[in-house]
């Protein structure tokens, strides 16, 4: 990801753990586990899984204007062998104005 900076007050970043080794699985764990599957085409049980938020993330460098924040997520997860990375995007993408950013090659996702 670029730079997110909440210098200025504007979004938030927050995360939630789950620990699921000996425990009832919430409806998230499940439906995490579930996209593995379905993605990956294998049987998955997840034992621990965070989820990372950043919300109306402005790009840096800050400004006041919340129209071109972003909101996305990092969910990891393992099974104590295999672990899986999640990267999910609000509708719509980035509305970041890479033409703003100090590197203008974009692109969202991961190489």
């Amino acid at each position: 990801w670029d730079n997110a900076d909440f210098s200025r007050g504007v979004g938030t970043t927050f995360y939630q753990e789950f620990l699921t080794l000996n425990t009832a699985k919430p409806p998230f764990v499940r439906d995490v586990e579930a996209k593995v599957r379905r993605y990956l085409r294998s049987s998955y049980s997840a034992a621990w899984t965070l989820k990372i938020t950043w919300e109306k993330a402005p790009a840096y460098a800050a400004r006041t204007d919340t129209r071109k924040t972003s909101t996305y997520q990092a969910v990891l997860t393992t099974d104590g062998f295999r672990s899986y990375i999640l990267i999910l995007y609000q509708e719509g993408g980035m509305r970041w104005d890479y033409t703003r950013l100090a590197a203008t090659n974009v692109l969202i996702g991961y190489t």
